[in-house]
């Protein structure tokens, strides 16, 4: 990383681009502050996970019928305590609660926004020192400010969203979003406390080498995927195939790598879950524009991700994304052998 001096914080950056979104008035920067701060608390929480009584079962499952584990809902009580406090955020949709958390101060319900979050994805790796992540997505409310927010402010199109990003802990700390105006990446510099710009413009490769699902679930894949998987795995010179399979179980870790070196991350429908495991509004969402904004695309197969009407919060869909000829190609195997 470059000297303190040169280097431009996340603040700085957010307060600079502020002219992105005219009518914000500051309202979104504050609120990525806040968002800021939640981060650095859950970072600090699983870089001492092993060293005090944070790790493992907390002893509940959550509204997907999974465990919680004991960082998932200290992630999930101070994301929520973070947003409350910005005073810009109206209600929260987290995949650890069955509804929608409401703020019913004065000062919460004119905020302009709704989040939505996955608070720690890929949790079930947090026991074995595996990377791990926090994805979000800003909504701008449907309902008048000043009144309570409702279910109608949430249920969306992906296009909608005014700002999305996801923070991953792992070997260094990143916080990566967008705002609609390109992708930017910025790594936690543990020796002055600051998320500092380290990865600008980030734009994703046309095309990759790596294919990232969980072949263990071989067996329970549409056709049309498990065609993919052999066309990966062949020989051939010209398209630099066979590709290489990467997988981490945590969406955000994968996501992470192919978005910089390539790729593509495939969570089909299968016999187990038809309509897909991922949930669209925190988990698909906010990866889609992600993608999108860095030249990369997200499908559930049949059509774009962020053009999908929600019908309920934690709405599961099939996910596919990456880099952009990857995921077309993906698409004709999906289209030809599953309309056979």
């Amino acid at each position: 990383m470059t000297e303190h001096n040169n280097v431009q914080t996340l603040n700085q950056f957010i307060i600079e681009r502020q002219s992105d979104h005219p009518g914000a008035k500051g309202e979104l920067s504050r609120l990525l502050h806040h968002v800021e701060i939640a981060a650095k608390i859950v970072n600090r929480a699983v870089n001492k996970a092993g060293l005090v009584d944070i790790l493992g079962e907390h002893g509940d499952q959550n509204v997907q019928g999974e465990d919680q584990q004991k960082l998932d809902v200290f992630a999930d009580t101070h994301f929520i305590d973070a947003l409350r406090a910005s005073g810009e955020c109206a209600a929260v949709a987290s995949e650890e609660n069955e509804d929608i958390i409401i703020f019913e101060d004065e000062m919460c319900k004119n905020g302009k926004y709704v989040f939505c979050m996955d608070p720690l994805d890929g949790s079930s790796n947090i026991d074995v020192n595996v990377s791990i992540g926090t994805i979000f997505s800003i909504f701008e409310r449907i309902t008048p400010r000043g009144q309570v927010a409702n279910m109608e402010d949430f249920l969306q199109e992906g296009t909608k969203q005014v700002a999305a990003g996801y923070i991953i802990y792992g070997s260094s700390t990143m916080l990566v979003y967008t705002t609609g105006n390109g992708v930017n990446g910025f790594t936690l510099d543990p020796s002055i406390g600051e998320f500092c710009l380290s990865h600008p413009n980030i734009k994703t490769p046309k095309s990759g080498t790596i294919y990232s699902i969980n072949e263990g679930n071989y067996i329970n894949f549409p056709q049309g995927v498990k065609k993919y998987i052999k066309y990966c795995q062949e020989k051939d010179a010209r398209s630099k195939r066979p590709f290489t399979s990467r997988y981490i179980g945590s969406l955000v870790a994968d996501f992470h790598r192919n978005l910089l070196k390539g790729g593509i991350f495939i969570y089909p429908q299968t016999n187990k879950n038809p309509d897909g495991k991922l949930r669209l509004m925190y988990e698909c969402n906010p990866v889609a524009f992600i993608a999108e904004q860095a030249g990369g695309m997200a499908t559930d197969g049949n059509g774009r991700i962020m053009e999908i009407t929600p019908d309920s919060l934690h709405q599961r869909v099939p996910f596919y994304t990456g880099s952009t000829n990857m995921v077309k190609k993906t698409e004709e195997f999906l289209h030809f052998f599953n309309n056979i």
